[in-house]
């Protein structure tokens, strides 16, 4: 057809999406970040400065670097609270990595979400795979995804996971970064699960709500509802040692300032507060424990 013969309007379409092709095109690639080497130091922009040098225009987000030091439990967490909010093809580089230097693995995991993880194989996978599913996995053993010669035996954040994460974020072949691993084989965090059993709920505390002292339980709603609470409601909770009375409401300010409530979390767990108070120092709470509650007579 003649370009004179082509109807105005789709000239002017054509017009309009060029540029948001070109977009398309240039989208920077995104990292998510998360440590435990906090901010008092310079280990988050030395890795940061890796991973761009391999691939100067990504955007890099901080998803944390003040995770509890060590805690793989904390990690798992944040990373599966983080990964449904950003879209396919997100490359999340995570680093809380207690065994570093020993022969724990170095991995890429791609998820059934087509989402790509670069971390150390020590469970912090254990509910993105619990809710997503893992799809395959590659150990980093290939040179070409690290940062060289030099490597140190107690910074992988920097010589492997940093450079690994930006090669797949550039787009490289990530199945080229080592050999495949059987997902059966990835290690899972050993925590117990929530079970109503006789009438009675028995579950664990698995972590802190952070600055708060909230406690985050592994009590998913649909697990508490089959106590047949209801909201206002006041609900005995044997935790640990200690036996307590304690309203299940919608939110903090459901209660008095400084009295203690039962609330359904924005994660859709169980979880324990204090109106403008610190569950966890109120009540000398340290994860994890175990806690009971029957159901409603």
């Amino acid at each position: 057809m003649p370009l004179r013969a082509v109807p105005r309007r789709i000239v002017l379409a054509l017009l309009f999406l060029l540029p948001l092709a070109s977009f398309a095109a240039s989208k920077p690639a995104e990292i998510l970040f998360m440590t435990d080497f906090g901010s008092n130091n310079d280990a988050v922009p030395i890795c940061k400065g890796v991973m761009l040098n391999i691939v100067p225009d990504a955007r890099i987000i901080d998803i944390s670097h003040d995770v509890t030091p060590f805690s793989i439990l904390d990690g798992a967490r944040y990373l599966a609270g983080t990964a449904p909010y950003y879209p396919e093809g997100t490359v999340f580089v995570v680093v809380i990595d207690p065994g570093v230097g020993s022969t724990r693995k170095a991995i890429i995991a791609k998820s059934k979400k087509n989402q790509y993880f670069i971390l150390p194989d020590n469970g912090l996978l254990t509910f993105v795979e619990d809710r997503d599913g893992i799809e395959a996995i590659h150990e980093i053993t290939n040179k070409d995804f690290m940062i060289g010669s030099g490597m140190s035996s107690t910074f992988h954040g920097r010589d492997i996971f940093s450079p690994a994460g930006a090669h797949v974020a550039r787009g490289d072949d990530w199945t080229k970064a080592g050999p495949e691993v059987p997902v059966s084989q990835l290690i899972r965090l050993n925590l117990p699960k929530a079970e109503v059993t006789n009438g009675k709920l028995t579950a664990a505390v698995i972590g802190l709500d952070f600055p708060f002292g909230n406690l985050i339980t592994n009590v998913m709603r649909e697990d508490f509802e089959k106590l047949d609470y209801k909201m206002g409601d006041h609900v005995p909770v044997t935790l640990g040692t200690q036996e307590m009375d304690i309203p299940i409401v919608h939110t903090f300010s459901d209660v008095e300032v400084g009295k203690p409530l039962l609330f359904i979390d924005s994660r859709g767990r169980l979880s324990f507060a204090v109106n403008q108070g610190d569950f966890a120092k109120t009540y000398s709470i340290k994860p994890p424990v175990t806690f009971t509650i029957p159901a409603k007579k």
